[in-house]
């Protein structure tokens, strides 16, 4: 008898979290394949970086030091993700949509859902424009871990 209201009292436990146990639940909130991807939000699909673009890359460090800097590092931990070799893990589009639309990605997103979770600390909408969001992006992609982080890793 007490295996079975250890299984009801699960079961409710899901139910009151908002788990219905739907398949689509599991795939991300009804997520397409390229959202699952890409991330939500303004960038659709993939991106062609193109070439490196230093000029870019130190606008990008300007918009980070002022806006992202308080909660990510480069090459550790801190309040956010250690953003060095985020693109290892993460797709140029989906960094972008988490960066233009944090509350959504959040809300919806299984990885950015796992990332609450895992550091309790929502992502900060610091509303930047694309153009902003692209230069942070740059500025990320042109970051080099130092020898001695990218050993421990």
């Amino acid at each position: 008898m007490s295996r079975l209201m250890f299984l009801a009292v699960v079961a409710l436990a899901a139910l009151g979290c908002g788990g219905s146990g739907a398949p689509e639940d599991a795939a991300g909130d009804g997520l397409s394949p390229v959202e699952l991807e890409h991330g939500i939000g303004p960038i659709k699909g993939p991106l062609d970086l193109g070439s490196p673009d230093a000029a870019l890359a130190a606008r990008g460090q300007g918009v980070f030091e002022q806006k992202c800097f308080s909660c990510h590092k480069m090459g550790e931990r801190f309040i956010g993700p250690d953003l060095g070799e985020v693109l290892s893990r993460r797709t140029p589009a989906y960094v972008m949509n988490m960066i233009l639309n944090p509350d959504e990605m959040v809300k919806r997103h299984p990885v950015a859902k796992q990332l609450l979770a895992e550091y309790l600390a929502p992502m900060a909408n610091q509303n930047l424009s694309q153009d902003e969001a692209r230069a942070v992006l740059e500025y990320i992609r042109s970051h080099k871990a130092p020898e001695a982080s990218r050993a421990s890793q």
